[in-house]
This record gives C-alpha cells, sequence and structure tokens, in this order.
C-alpha cells in the first residue's frame, strides 16, 4: 500500500540531497538544501486537476531528516554541517582565494558517520560586484496567487502545475529588462527571489520561471511544510522573510539593490524597513497594488521613502512600472 501511494504521488525512498542555487563572493559564500528520506520523482504531466492535485501532495509528502551529516566541495574547499530538525541545512564560508564572478559547480555529499549515502550537484553564483541587484516576491508580484484569499490561493494552486499558472501581464517584459538596468556588460543582473512560499515549491517555481522566461535567479523560501499543512501554504510569520533580504545584502555590502514586491500582505513595511536598515543603498521600489483598499497604508509607507531620495512607484499594471523604470533612468528610452 506504502508503495502504491509513493508511487502515485511521484514519490520515491531512500536518502536524496536537494542542493538549491547559492550565492555569494569570495568573502562570504552560501548554499543551502534539505536531506529527505522520502523525495519527489516527478516527470511533466499534462493539466488536469487530478495529477495537478497528485503532483503537489508529492511536494508535500516530502520527508525531512535531522541530524544528518553533510559536507561541501568545492575545489580544495570542504564544509561540513549538520542537518536541522526539518532536514535543511545552511553552508556558509570564505574561499582561500579570489572566486571570479559567474556560476560555479558545488558538490555536496550526505554522510552516516564514514558510510556516503548521497551527493548532488548544485550551482553557486557570484555576481560582479559592480551589477544592480534585484531583489522580489514572488505571490502576487509577478505570479497571479490571491494571497490574500487562502481558499483562492490554495485553489488556484491545485487547479494548475508549473506550465498553466499564470503571470502578470508584461512582467516578464519588466524583468528581463531590469537584468541590464544600468549595466552595459554581457553580464546580467543577479535575481533573488524571496518570498513566504515553502521550499516544498522550489522546483515548482523554477520551472515556471522557465515557461516565462523569467530570469531564474536564487529563490530564497520559507521552511518546508508537511501535507497537513498544505492549507496554510504561502501563510507564514514574514519576518523571516526580512531576515533572508539582510543576509543578501549584508553578503553584497557595495551594491545597491531594486526591491519589488506587492501590497497583499506585508511587502511594503519589510521594503520600508529594509531601506531604513540600509540607507543610501536601495535604488527603487516597486509595488503592485493587489488590494485596492491597501493603496492608502501603501502610499503612506512610500511617501516618506520619496522624500528621502527612494523612487517608489505603487503601480497595478506592469507596463506602468516598465516606464516608471524609463522615467528614473534605469533602462533606456530605446528597451
Amino acid at each position: 500500500m506504502k508503495r502504491w501511494l509513493l508511487k502515485q504521488l511521484g514519490l520515491k525512498e531512500g536518502i536524496a540531497i536537494k542542493v538549491y542555487r547559492g550565492f555569494g563572493h569570495a568573502q562570504q559564500l552560501h548554499i543551502y538544501g534539505h536531506v529527505l528520506s522520502i523525495s519527489t520523482d516527478q516527470k511533466p504531466h499534462k493539466n488536469t486537476i487530478w495529477r495537478n492535485i497528485r503532483m503537489l501532495l508529492g511536494l508535500f509528502f516530502q520527508k525531512p531528516v535531522a541530524g544528518m551529516q553533510v559536507r561541501l566541495q568545492w575545489g580544495t574547499a570542504s564544509v561540513s554541517g549538520v542537518t536541522e530538525t526539518d532536514g535543511f541545512f545552511r553552508l556558509e564560508w570564505s574561499a582561500d582565494s579570489s572566486v571570479p564572478a559567474g556560476e560555479h559547480a558545488v558538490t555536496v555529499i550526505c554522510y552516516n558517520g564514514t558510510e556516503e549515502l548521497a551527493r548532488c550537484q548544485g550551482r553557486l553564483t557570484v555576481p560582479h560586484i559592480t551589477q544592480l541587484g534585484i531583489i522580489s516576491d514572488i505571490d502576487d508580484t509577478f505570479l497571479v496567487s490571491y494571497s490574500a484569499t487562502r481558499l483562492k490561493r490554495l485553489v488556484t494552486l491545485l487547479g494548475n502545475n508549473a506550465e498553466t499558472r499564470k503571470a502578470f501581464d508584461d512582467v516578464a517584459r519588466h524583468y528581463q529588462l531590469l537584468q541590464f538596468a544600468q549595466n552595459t556588460g554581457a553580464n546580467p543582473n543577479p535575481f533573488f527571489y524571496i518570498s513566504s512560499s515553502e521550499w516544498n515549491l522550489y522546483s515548482y517555481l523554477r520551472q515556471f520561471l522557465q515557461v516565462q522566461k523569467m530570469p531564474q535567479g536564487i529563490l530564497l523560501l520559507n521552511q518546508l511544510k508537511r501535507w497537513n499543512e498544505l492549507w496554510k501554504t504561502g501563510r507564514t510569520r514574514h519576518q523571516g522573510k526580512f531576515a533572508r533580504i539582510v543576509r543578501v545584502m549584508e553578503a553584497f555590502p557595495e551594491q545597491s539593490f531594486l526591491l519589488l514586491g506587492d501590497n497583499s500582505q506585508q511587502d511594503p513595511v519589510i521594503y520600508a524597513s529594509v531601506a531604513g536598515h540600509f540607507p543610501g543603498r536601495i535604488k527603487a521600489i516597486y509595488i503592485r497594488s493587489v488590494v485596492e483598499k491597501n493603496n492608502t497604508a501603501t502610499e503612506a509607507l512610500l511617501q516618506p521613502l520619496q522624500q528621502a531620495g527612494i523612487p517608489c512607484c505603487l503601480f497595478r499594471e506592469s507596463k506602468t512600472a516598465i516606464a516608471h523604470s524609463r522615467e528614473i533612468g534605469l533602462i533606456p528610452n530605446t528597451q
């Protein structure tokens, strides 16, 4: 019965490692992941309600393993750690020498004593020091999610797969333009997608970004949930989101950042706090208006930021945000 259920949900037993795209520079490098005893082994499928439900349940039936030894190998570097109660590991280290900008492959190995149980390759992004960083929320910022209404959000999640979920009109175009905002070189600006959505949805969201032709970037998500918490997906405390943004900005102290979010939950409050915490480093703030009754409160938060010299844009349609980006010189008028 158990094997049948696992097969139906696209799951497999056995120790597995998931390594998420990391980031950093020579002085501070970060890589994250999970060790799981039940993990997904799902293939692309047609968009039917039952297949979507099975796929989504599979993501939330993954079983994390606490207290597992993990070790990162990258050239001559070797960094060890232990998984937390939810199977999560965070490996942070400094490089022995300068790390060239670009993409780098790393390997993470899981051990039990001296026995190797699993290994997985991951990717590490090192931006150019002159590049602008873009930090974006996900739900209702570019992915239509109805986060303010729990039931509607869950129905939307269950009724679609990553290929059929909707993005807001023109949002992919805006993000594509921001990839080279104030950047005349061939290297795109790094994107950090920081969300209250759970790590369960990591592969789902990466596939969505690929389908929409949006910058892939680095995803920093929230704690894994189990199947009986599925109805609470995306409805978590937001203090962790502020901490993840701080971690990124502290990792790149020489760079300025754009912040993009929406007013369905706490993005305006969080971004105002970030701007106060890092004076002079926020290039602009974009807030999508998805809950009209919140507009007055949002404008009240953005007004003092504008007065402090941070360009802010409260917009409903992405074409308005694109026009603002041109107006303040982020992107040329010819694009």
